[in-house]
């Protein structure tokens, strides 16, 4: 079938009208363009910061709203296999609030989780050890609770800043100038209205316990007195 297409978009209209330039500019299909750039970071990085290392996953596109991306090891399998396939799934809703550079710092941050999983010693299951926090600044994202050089290494929920000048900072640099990008933007919250920024999940990055209320609020937890992240 696409050499069939191939052949039909070189090919000469015989009858002489513009339906053959209208159908080149439709052809290109979103989901191809957007699972082949997510797969290319992912070789990209993988080259770059891995060492070629980690093994083949499934990349999917997940609305988590509480999160940016998480990793989650044999999720699938193929249908005529039994060999188990791990999952990276990432947030789009956060793609058009980010740039470019935070959103694929996010998948390099699953893919050590990936590498901690097949090269190392995980803990429980969404628990940030200081293994993969190493992991971690190797590749030059640096561990955080709050996102900020402020935030804790560990923890059930933490983040990460990109070191400035660091592998990750010039590879993602290097990936972008070959003319890579996110090309969809995920417009969900806009399409829902205001309603749901009436009402922020708070976490906290001791102990992973949640609590909603007005994004203005600032909320403690009780139970480890730390301050919990929107």
């Amino acid at each position: 079938m696409p050499d069939a297409l191939d052949e039909f978009l070189d090919g000469d209209n015989e009858d002489g009208d513009d339906s053959e330039t209208e159908f080149e500019e439709t052809a290109v299909d979103p989901t191809d363009v957007a699972y082949e750039e997510l797969s290319a970071a992912f070789e990209h990085f993988n080259i770059e910061l891995f060492d070629s290392r980690l093994p083949a996953c499934l990349t999917t596109l997940q609305r988590r709203r509480s999160t940016y991306g998480y990793f989650a090891a044999g999720r699938f399998k193929r249908a005529s296999g039994s060999e188990p396939i791990d999952e990276i799934a990432l947030n789009p809703m956060k793609w058009r609030l980010l740039p470019i550079e935070d959103s694929l710092s996010t998948l390099v941050h699953e893919m050590c989780h990936l590498q901690q999983f097949h090269f190392g010693k995980p803990s429980r299951r969404g628990y940030h050890n200081k293994e993969w926090g190493r992991m971690m600044e190797a590749v030059g994202l640096i561990p955080s609770t709050t996102g900020k050089p402020d935030g804790r290494k560990t923890g059930q929920s933490v983040s990460h800043y990109i070191e400035e000048g660091g592998r990750f900072a010039k590879s993602c640099a290097s990936f972008l100038k070959l003319g890579y990008s996110l090309s969809f933007h995920d417009l969900t919250e806009e399409a829902e209205g205001k309603e749901r920024q009436n009402k922020t999940k708070f976490t906290c990055p001791q102990c992973g316990a949640n609590a909603w209320g007005k994004p203005i609020l600032h909320v403690d937890c009780r139970d480890c007195g730390q301050p919990m992240a929107a």
